[in-house]
């Protein structure tokens, strides 16, 4: 975990068909602007690539925006991925367009927090500086 010594790195992710990338631009700024560590890894990624590229770069947090309504099988992917290179400490959340019922589902798989597309730029800082915190040391 990013102690107060150290910079909270977070990857930021659009994966699948989604090429929608204004939102997650200004999201990449505004947390880079906030002191954070920021890699965006580009349009149209595989949950894979976004896993792999967290583990490389050694993040505390994957960001995925998503607005092409395949959230359920994202998620799920990614966190899967995961597990399975034993890199569960890598928290996951998420932005965009996801309806309520569905974030709810998201977050009982693991999915750490939800904000949707309307959400203020410090809200989404101090949501990632809190999960990281709450997550504690790595």
């Amino acid at each position: 975990m990013a102690d107060s010594n150290e910079r909270i790195r977070v990857l930021i992710a659009k994966v699948g068909l989604d090429g929608h990338d204004r939102g997650v631009k200004i999201v990449a700024r505004t947390l880079r602007d906030a002191g954070m560590d920021v890699i965006y890894t580009g349009l149209h990624r595989t949950p894979e690539e976004v896993v792999e590229a967290a583990v490389q770069e050694d993040v505390d947090v994957i960001g995925v925006s998503i607005l092409s309504g395949a959230h359920m099988t994202v998620f799920p992917k990614i966190l899967d991925a995961l597990r399975a290179r034993d890199a569960d400490d890598i928290l996951v959340v998420g932005g965009g367009v996801i309806p309520d019922d569905d974030c709810e589902a998201l977050k009982a798989r693991g999915v750490r927090e939800i904000l949707l597309q309307d959400t203020p730029p410090a809200e989404i800082v101090g949501m990632i500086r809190r999960v990281v915190a709450e997550r504690g040391a790595r």
